[in-house]
């Protein structure tokens, strides 16, 4: 993916967090801040079905649309996300490593399904 094609962030608006998380990241991002479509996932089943994001995976997971139409969940996502911004490319290219990867995989789910508390399977 080239640097400055445009990314649509599929995230939770009724997600405090997830709302603190797209607004530190439009800060960090700056200018290229306009590289990012965001999408709220809420009563989107639908859609998301389209895209092949089961809704229930979009509330456990972060999932991220590149320009060429590919979809990536989780650490990948973030790692898109990253690497389209000067200041955080080299942490995406951190978190994608393979031995970092599964860890942060490991503790990103955990504090999701904390923040969730059992309202999704």
């Amino acid at each position: 993916m080239e640097e400055s094609q445009t990314v649509t962030v599929y995230y939770d608006q009724s997600c405090p967090s997830c709302v603190e998380d797209r607004v530190t990241f439009e800060r960090l991002a700056g200018k290229r801040a306009s590289l990012f479509i965001w999408f709220d996932i809420t009563d989107q089943d639908a859609v998301l079905r389209k895209l092949g994001i089961e809704p229930i995976k979009a509330l456990r997971e972060l999932h991220v649309k590149d320009a060429d139409g590919r979809i990536f969940s989780s650490i990948d996502a973030y790692a898109v996300m990253m690497k389209q911004i000067p200041l955080l490319m080299p942490l995406g290219f951190f978190v994608s490593l393979p031995l970092v990867k599964p860890m942060l995989g490991y503790f990103y789910r955990k504090s999701v399904d904390k923040r969730l508390g059992c309202k999704v399977p």
